[in-house]
């Protein structure tokens, strides 16, 4: 029994990671909702880029991929952008005049 207890007194308690976020922290997940395709502060932002693909509108507006490619697809069917090429996993648009 004895040594049972020295053992545990040696060893040191583990501790924290320090990269874990604390309870008090939320951690937020990018891009689960569109971004409002009304808001005037977005279309500025879309009519400033020269070529529009997934890539550059989820890092821009801080979406996932996924949720970008649909949004693309939905400003499309809005006439708010123009498809311009296809390749086997990339589409680019551009913005309407």
């Amino acid at each position: 029994m004895k040594r049972a207890e020295r053992t545990q007194q040696k060893t040191p308690h583990k501790k924290e990671k320090r990269g874990a976020a604390s309870p008090t922290e939320k951690k937020t997940v990018p891009g689960i909702t569109m971004p409002n395709v009304k808001s005037d502060k977005f279309a500025a932002e879309l009519k400033k880029m020269k070529v529009i693909t997934p890539s550059t509108v989820a890092s821009r507006f801080e979406l996932r991929l996924s949720i970008a490619r649909q949004f693309l697809k939905e400003l499309e069917s809005k006439g708010m952008i123009k498809f311009v090429s296809k390749s086997s996993n990339l589409r680019i648009y551009k913005p309407a005049d």
